[in-house]
């Protein structure tokens, strides 16, 4: 059985946006799906969320998938760093790496985002990256998910209207998403 991996956004949680939903229909699958609760933004650090995040590596194996929205997308990059094996499959929703330009974001995303990552370690990490970004996302600019994507030589959805991909901006479900892990699996 193939584990799945979920990783919330900045003051986000496992109970937001599109992620329920996402969970019931792969669990209706029959696969096992794990979402952290990470630290919200008042205990919000790199060494906080490794910490939270070193109970579930034995769920790590070249059958895992792991998807990641807004910062958690960035921080399974810092993980994926230091894996010793290679996952499956990676879906990043809203990434970003570089210095966070949004007012709200930027203190609290400096830690995760502003760094040289190991792109080679990373892409042996993983044998393939999905990125999903919405072409007028109001906190991370297009041209962020562009060049994660080329780092990654990851397949990038830009998805009209799509907004940061929250329940914001009405992905309360994300039947693009859903279809595409359904496709690695089988």
């Amino acid at each position: 059985m193939s584990n799945i991996l979920i990783v919330h956004g900045a003051y986000g949680g496992p109970d937001e946006h599109w992620i329920p939903w996402i969970r019931e229909k792969l669990e209706n699958y029959g696969y096992n799906i794990i979402v952290p609760k990470f630290p919200d933004p008042q205990s919000h650090d790199l060494n906080s969320w490794l910490m939270v995040f070193n109970d579930y590596r034995k769920y790590l194996n070249e059958n895992s998938i792991i998807i990641g929205h807004d910062i958690g997308s960035t921080f399974i990059l810092h993980v994926l760093e230091g894996l010793k094996d290679k996952v499956k499959a990676v879906f990043l929703v809203s990434s970003f790496t570089g210095k966070p330009t949004h007012e709200k974001f930027k203190n609290i995303n400096l830690e995760f985002t502003d760094k040289e990552f190991n792109w080679e370690k990373i892409k042996k990490s993983c044998r393939r990256f999905y990125l999903y970004h919405g072409n007028d996302d109001p906190y991370i600019p297009v041209e962020n998910a562009i060049n994660l994507a080329e780092q990654l030589d990851g397949n990038l959805n830009l998805i009209r209207n799509g907004g940061h991909l929250d329940q914001n901006s009405g992905y309360v479900m994300f039947e693009l998403l859903l279809d595409e892990i359904k496709n690695e699996l089988y």
